[in-house]
Parts: C-alpha cells; sequence; structure tokens
C-alpha cells in the first residue's frame, strides 16, 4: 500500500512537471531571486538602519521561497513533496509579516512597539506548530493531484494573510497624509510597492485553487516581487532613500546580467549558447563602465552638494554675524545719544554766554566741540535709522504732501554750508505745477537733505543745482553738481553700506551710510534713486523718482 501511494505521488509529481516547462521554471525563479537578494544585500551594505535590515531579511525569505518552490517543481520524492510544500506555507506568512514591519519601520522612521511585536508573534505562532501538521496537509489527493489544503490554511492563514495585507492599505494611506509632498510621494510609492507584491501572492495562490490546480499560473505571484523590487530602485534614486546614489546603474546591470545569464537554462542550440555568452560577455564589460561613470558623477555631484551645504552654512553664520552687529549698533547708538545731546546743549551754551563772555579763541573751540558732536550725531543717528531698516522696525507716518515747500526749506538750510564752500547753489521749482504725493515728510526730507549734503561736500568747486520736476506720474527731485564725480564701478557699490565711492579722500568723517539711507527709505515710497556720472571729475546727477500723489496708496502709517 505505501509502495503505491509513493508510486502515485510521484507519477504526479512526473505530470505537474510535464504541464510547465523547467526551463520557465528556472527562468522566473531564478533572476527574482538572485536580483531581490542582491537588492536586499546592497541596500544593507550601504546603510545599517533597522528598515534597511528588514529589507536584507524580507528578500532573503523570498528567494528561500523561490528555492523551495523549485524544489516543488521537480521534487519526485513524496515525502520531500509534502515537506516543501508545508514549508512554503511558512515562508509566505514570513513574508506577508515582513513586508507589514519593513513598510512600518521605512515610513514611521521608528521601530515597531513591543506590544504589537508580541501581538504579532501570537498571530504567526500556531503557523509555525501546525503547517507541517495533518491540520494543514491532512493528505495527497493522488486523483487529483493536489495536496488537500486542511481548515487551518482556509480558516487561519488566509484570512492572516488578508489582515495584513488590509493593514499595510490602511497605514500607506494613514501616512500618505502625513508630512511634506516628497515624503507623502515616497511613502504612497513604497506602500503600492508592497501591497503589490503581497496580493500577487494572494491572487495567484487563489488563481490555482479557483481553477483546479493550474499551477502555471503561481507564476504571476513573483511579478509582484519584480515590480516590488522597481519601486524600491526608483524611491533609492529620486527620493535618496537609504541615503544611496548609485543604485540605478548598478541595478540595471546586475538585472541585465542575471537576465542575460538565466537565458542558459533553457537555450538548445549551440549557435544561440554563444551569441548568448558573447552578449553576456559585453553586458559584463560595458555594465562595468557605465557602474564606474556613473560613481565618478556621484562623487562629483557630492563634492558640489557639500561646498553647497558648506556655502549655505557659512551664509547663515554671516546673516547671524550681521544681525548681531546691528544688534550692537543699535545697543551702542543708544547709549551715545544721550551724552552727545549734553555735549551739544552745554557747547551751544557756552557760545550763547550763558556761562559767561569768552574770548575768541575759546568761542572758536567751543564751536569746534559742537560741530564735531553735530556730525557724531548724525552719525548715531544714521546708525539708528539702519538698525531700524534692517531689524524691520522703521515706521512711515504717509500723508498727502506738497513737496515744494519742503524742497525750498532744504535749499535754505543747505544755502549757507554751500556758500561757504564758494558755490553757486541754486534752486529750480516751476511755480505753475504742484508736487503732491504721498509720503513721510521727515523721511523723504532725510533723503533730499543726505543727497544734497552729499554733493556739497564732494564739490570743491563749481556748483549744486537742486530741482523739481514732474514727468508723467512722477515727481523728480534732482541734484546736479560739478563735484568728483563716479565712475561705472563706483557706481554699482555705491548705495551699499559703508561705501565711501572717489570722494571719501575729500570728506574723511562720514559714515558711509547716508546713500544707503536715502535708497532703502526711496524704496519704501515706491520710488527709486538714478545716479547719472560721465566718469570721475565730471560731476554727478542724482535724480529722485516718487509717484505723484495720483498713483501712491491712501495716507497710512506703515513699518518697513
Amino acid at each position: 500500500m505505501e509502495f503505491t501511494l509513493i508510486s502515485a505521488i510521484e507519477q504526479c509529481a512526473t505530470l505537474v512537471q510535464e504541464s510547465v516547462p523547467l526551463s520557465l521554471i528556472y527562468y522566473s525563479h531564478f533572476p527574482a531571486a538572485i536580483v531581490a537578494l542582491l537588492l536586499g544585500f546592497f541596500v544593507l551594505y550601504n546603510n545599517r538602519t533597522l528598515s534597511a535590515k528588514i529589507l536584507f531579511m524580507l528578500t532573503v525569505v523570498f528567494s528561500t521561497w523561490c528555492i523551495v518552490d523549485v524544489l516543488l517543481w521537480t521534487s519526485i520524492d513524496a515525502r520531500a513533496y509534502m515537506f516543501f510544500w508545508s514549508f512554503a506555507y511558512m515562508l509566505e506568512v514570513f513574508l506577508f509579516v515582513l513586508s507589514l514591519y519593513f513598510f512600518y519601520t521605512y515610513v514611521a522612521n521608528r521601530d515597531v512597539p513591543n506590544r504589537m511585536k508580541f501581538f504579532v508573534l501570537l498571530l504567526i505562532a500556531p503557523v509555525l506548530f501546525v503547517s507541517s501538521s495533518v491540520f494543514s496537509l491532512p493528505y495527497f489527493d493522488v486523483v487529483t493531484c493536489i495536496p488537500v489544503e486542511g481548515l487551518f490554511w482556509s480558516n487561519y492563514i488566509f484570512p492572516l494573510e488578508i489582515i495584513i495585507f488590509t493593514s499595510i492599505m490602511a497605514l500607506t494611506l494613514y501616512w500618505y497624509k502625513k508630512g511634506e509632498v516628497l515624503l507623502r510621494q515616497q511613502r504612497l510609492l513604497v506602500g503600492a510597492g508592497v501591497s503589490l507584491f503581497l496580493f500577487s501572492f494572494f491572487f495567484s495562490g487563489f488563481l490555482v485553487d479557483w481553477l483546479g490546480g493550474e499551477y502555471l499560473y503561481e507564476i504571476i505571484g513573483l511579478l509582484g516581487m519584480v515590480f516590488f523590487i522597481g519601486v524600491l530602485a526608483y524611491v533609492i534614486v529620486i527620493y535618496r532613500a537609504f541615503n544611496i546614489k548609485l543604485l540605478a546603474a548598478q541595478a540595471l546591470v546586475a538585472s541585465l546580467v542575471i537576465l542575460i545569464g538565466a537565458q542558459f537554462f533553457f537555450i538548445q542550440s549551440d549557435i544561440n549558447r554563444t551569441l548568448n555568452g558573447i552578449t553576456f560577455a559585453l553586458a559584463i564589460g560595458f555594465g562595468f563602465l557605465l557602474v564606474k561613470s556613473v560613481e565618478k558623477e556621484v562623487k562629483l555631484s557630492d563634492m558640489l552638494e557639500v561646498s553647497n551645504t558648506d556655502l549655505e552654512n557659512a551664509n547663515e553664520k554671516l546673516k547671524g554675524l550681521d544681525k548681531l552687529k546691528t544688534e550692537f549698533l543699535s545697543l551702542a547708538s543708544h547709549q551715545l545719544r544721550s551724552p552727545l545731546t549734553a555735549i551739544k546743549g552745554y557747547a551751544s551754551m557756552l557760545v550763547e554766554g550763558a556761562f559767561g563772555a569768552m574770548d575768541v579763541k575759546q568761542s572758536e573751540s567751543v564751536k569746534r566741540i559742537y560741530s564735531s558732536a553735530q556730525g557724531l550725531a548724525n552719525i548715531v543717528e544714521d546708525l539708528l535709522n539702519v538698525s531700524k531698516i534692517e531689524q524691520g522696525g522703521m515706521k512711515y507716518e504717509m500723508m498727502p504732501t506738497e513737496l515744494a515747500p519742503l524742497v525750498d526749506a532744504l535749499y535754505n538750510e543747505m544755502k549757507i554750508p554751500a556758500e561757504n564752500k564758494g558755490l553757486a547753489f541754486t534752486l529750480d521749482i516751476p511755480n505753475h505745477d504742484s508736487f503732491m504725493a504721498i509720503v513721510d515728510p521727515l523721511k523723504i526730507k532725510q533723503v533730499f537733505l543726505n543727497l544734497t549734503d552729499n554733493s556739497i561736500k564732494y564739490t570743491p568747486s563749481g556748483f549744486v543745482k537742486l530741482s523739481l520736476s514732474r514727468k508723467d506720474n512722477k515727481i523728480l527731485f534732482a541734484v546736479a553738481d560739478t563735484g568728483v564725480g563716479v565712475t561705472a564701478e563706483t557706481k554699482a557699490k555705491l548705495f551699499e553700506k559703508f561705501s565711501r565711492g572717489e570722494g571719501g579722500k575729500l570728506n574723511t568723517g562720514g559714515s558711509g551710510l547716508g546713500l544707503y539711507l536715502a535708497q532703502e527709505i526711496t524704496k519704501a515710497h515706491k520710488g527709486q534713486i538714478i545716479i547719472e556720472s560721465e566718469g570721475a571729475g565730471k560731476g554727478t546727477i542724482f535724480v529722485v523718482e516718487l509717484p505723484a500723489a495720483g498713483a501712491q496708496v491712501a495716507p497710512n502709517v506703515v513699518a518697513s
């Protein structure tokens, strides 16, 4: 009886083998197993994170399952046939569990809680003890040549796989709603890859049972791993998963070599075998050159990336230092303002004789003290304004303002210092025009004052001319002089902080902040400053363009 049963099983195994060509079995199983194992090893070699280790375990189990399945197709020993069949059940369950474990650790970037591990171990423990018992495979049907699956498969393993598959789908949707766009895309791709891998295994087994033992459809289960490998390779290349950058070329070359090499298993013709050998050798040679070339490009890319990172870090440090400098200047300026006010006040009282009469020499000395204190007070005021602008604390009280009286008052204030230098100082304002603009009168006067004072300081002889005019919807305030002029090189950096230009030698007491402040205040008024000069020694024209009242916004208070 035993001899008859064994003979029947061997005959069934032979019939199963004859139903599907062994060359197709080898070609479908071995390349998929080798490529999967290479991917897992490669990821683990380059990255020792928990998810990389689990991925390696997953590929090892999958490769083992492929080998066991090949042994099922090729075995004619009854006992081995039943053993491998039951062992494949365990490996399939491990594939599902490891897939869930890998997906969770990859998307969550942390390990599974211990209580969840304990719960999963309780679920898979029966599989270890029951899969090789009569509850899983009660007997072998020699009539249909199909092992009869017990209630354990349909009532436990089958629902367990459905639960794991559903859990991965739910986790994919849950994690897809969290994080940045690129991170969400990664999670969706990996979730889709794992889900399709498991679904192909489940569906292929169901299809075989549904079609009454058409085992050829079992090969469908391997297609899921091919898709999963492709998804992982894509995620690694595009999103730098596992911090690996060379996988694209290496995976392509390895897959190509394996697929070409696998053809040796079923090629029958010597000529085709020779041609395939030549192709195999060329694939290895050119693949090696391709990988080396890509490796050089990746190293260059890494160097550029490091350089960019260093530049970004240096830029952040510079911004921090600039902020500290601004805060220091603000603090120092506030501390200097009070004593300077006292010095100016007492110097003014001395000049006016509040403490008694002084001789001419004493009076001149006190006037110099007052003048120096005033100059230092102007520098302190400039520093405070720069600090306010850079910290966004400069406030502007915008209101409708007629600029003609403002410029006329400025002309009268600056007339004495201009005439003291022997300069021809003139003003040109058309009487029939209106120069109404929405501005902060004090701030815009400071702009006009800085430009006028700048021209007077840097004009040794000749003239300084102020003018006010209109052009379309613009109001133009211009300061023209016959001073030191501006070169093209200096013009590009004249509005930078602490920039002095060619006139620095004539006036060593300036702060180098006047033009910078003028530019920033003008920008806050939606205007611009234009410099016109034919070169060094040929004079300069500064033009401030401001929108006329019709082109401005309503009066308000704004901060810049």
